[in-house]
């Protein structure tokens, strides 16, 4: 069998690695469409190394006949064509915010929660997770097995390229105007993000947290477990791809460093990488174009009665989105979930 595919924001960061992922992983497609704004209509993006696809303008374009659409335009974007195409009989993958924690839209992480597949039919949307709520639950999960994960403390490290396409040009023009000796003014950013931190990613809320740490904590208690507490800062850095995470992790019960290193090692989509030597970790250079989840530094938190720290580090525009979108894809296929069809 093989599917009709549509890639909706197919000129962004996310909609490009979607459509490089498609390819490297050999989806069953008979057919590959490429969408995007009016503004970007006739543009061509790569498929795989040798298609070159012209793309096509998502205002006109008729889902029907269209098996799966992965969508990453913009959550208004979403809002807007994602239930249009839903309506005309496609399933809709969709990796921006707008439907994340809508009760009737399941939202998957395939190594975590596949089962919550089955979900999708009233509505025809599946909801990506956001980028670091990805990685972190992916490490939890087998720990979670094991004693029950009760609370998780985690600060991250977010390169630019979370924020798009314009971040990654500030980041790199900041970098080379502070070499010359040139002023530079943020515009992506709230102050300069070149050789600097930013603990600030998305809207603040009333209770202080932004938008982006309370995602992390929602998404995780929907995924994995809703009991879970979890407490987030989240720290934009001068890096143009991966997220990595600190965390530390309370758990109801006893479980030794051996247990949650034995479980990580067999753990689908999770790659340890702990040598408790100089470089014996994973840093996000190092997780760039990779498709795992990489946990390093894992050891005992002393400070209750039950905890471990470690390190986790992902690439944000594979695992953290476009990879997540495409194995979403595949359960589906692989559960009977979705068959092709033949019209429009």
């Amino acid at each position: 069998m093989s599917y009709r595919v549509a890639v909706v924001g197919a000129t962004g960061a996310v909609g490009r690695e979607m459509l490089k992922t498609l390819a490297e992983r050999d989806f069953p497609v008979r057919e590959v469409v490429a969408l995007a704004s009016g503004r970007s209509t006739g543009l061509e993006v790569s498929f795989g190394e040798r298609a070159v696809l012209k793309v096509q303008n998502l205002e006109r374009f008729d889902f029907k006949g269209t098996d799966i659409a992965l969508f990453s335009p913009g959550a208004a974007v979403s809002a807007v064509h994602a239930p249009r195409a839903a309506a005309a009989g496609c399933v809709v993958i969709d990796n921006t915010s707008q439907f994340r924690m809508e009760p009737d839209v399941p939202l998957v992480v395939p190594e975590v929660n596949a089962h919550h597949l089955k979900r999708f039919e009233k509505r025809r949307i599946i909801a990506n997770p956001n980028c670091s709520t990805i990685q972190m639950v992916v490490a939890l999960k087998p720990l979670h097995a094991i004693a029950r994960v009760k609370r998780v403390v985690v600060s991250t490290y977010q390169s630019v390229s979370g924020a798009g396409k314009e971040a990654m040009d500030e980041l790199f023009n900041q970098t080379r105007a502070i070499y010359v000796n040139d002023p530079t003014t943020p515009e992506q950013f709230t102050k300069p993000i070149a050789f600097n931190c930013i603990p600030h990613i998305d809207r603040f809320m009333d209770d202080g947290a932004t938008k982006e740490e309370w995602k992390m904590a929602a998404e995780t208690r929907k995924i994995l477990d809703p009991d879970i507490a979890v407490i987030a800062t989240c720290v934009r850095v001068p890096v143009f791809i991966g997220h990595a995470e600190a965390l530390h992790v309370e758990f109801e019960g006893p479980i030794t460093e051996e247990q949650a290193w034995e479980a990580l090692r067999e753990a689908p989509g999770v790659q340890l990488v702990d040598k408790r030597e100089d470089g014996g970790y994973v840093t996000q250079v190092d997780a760039a174009g990779e498709d795992a989840v990489f946990v390093s530094r894992l050891r005992r938190d002393p400070t209750v009665p039950h905890g471990l720290a470690f390190w986790c580090v992902s690439d944000n525009l594979r695992k953290g989105a476009a990879l997540n979108a495409v194995q979403i894809a595949e359960a589906l296929v692989e559960q009977g979930l979705v068959t092709p069809r033949r019209g429009g």
